[in-house]
């Protein structure tokens, strides 16, 4: 069993897929026909072909495609059957066109529901790369608070090594100045 190719679309099969569906729009065929003509053709799925379709190369031929159903509006009134063959067409082309509009419709259903998914994919990247960066500031503020305490609390050890200092500098000045009162007191 070969692979489908996931590989990028080039000019030239945008083109041969916009000529298969321009052909099966004229010829009154449906798209979906046409997508798993082009993905035997190119070794591609139907889906992936209904999507390039969808998202990107029908919006390049717009009156391509106004054109091909007013050539296949021209050609069904050219080709009027009797009454009798009018009305089991009618019937048959009836069920065909309720089966064709319910494919397509699912198609377009899908096809909507890929592109919601991926615009829904885009607005969270979105909201990722802002949170990323609102993570990098936050992580610059650590940083930032990180050095001050850092700063403060060197700051503290020397203050506390001066205040150590101070109290034993002042414990032995109490202790010459009792020294001296209690021999002063001898001495009266």
């Amino acid at each position: 069993m070969s692979s489908t190719r996931q590989d990028a679309w080039t000019h030239d099969e945008d083109l041969l897929l916009a000529e298969v569906v321009l052909r099966h729009i004229r010829d009154g065929g449906t798209q979906l026909q046409a997508f798993e003509e082009v993905g035997k053709q190119m070794n591609r799925t139907a889906a992936a072909c209904g999507f390039r379709w969808n998202s990107y190369v029908r919006k390049q031929y717009k009156s391509g495609i106004e054109l091909a159903k007013k050539q296949r509006k021209e050609r069904k009134g050219k080709s009027k059957l009797s009454e009798s063959q009018t009305f089991e067409t009618a019937s048959v082309s009836e069920q065909n066109t309720n089966s064709q509009s319910f494919t397509e419709q699912n198609i377009d259903q899908s096809i909507s529901n890929v592109i919601k998914y991926l615009q829904q994919l885009q607005s969270e990247q979105g909201t990722s790369e802002t949170t990323i960066r609102e993570n990098e500031k936050l992580k610059q503020q650590i940083q930032q608070l990180t050095e001050s305490l850092e700063k403060q609390k060197q700051s503290y050890d020397s203050l506390k090594s001066e205040y150590q200092s101070l109290k034993e500098e002042y414990s032995a000045m109490a202790a010459i100045l009792e020294k001296a009162r209690i021999l002063t007191l001898q001495h009266k």
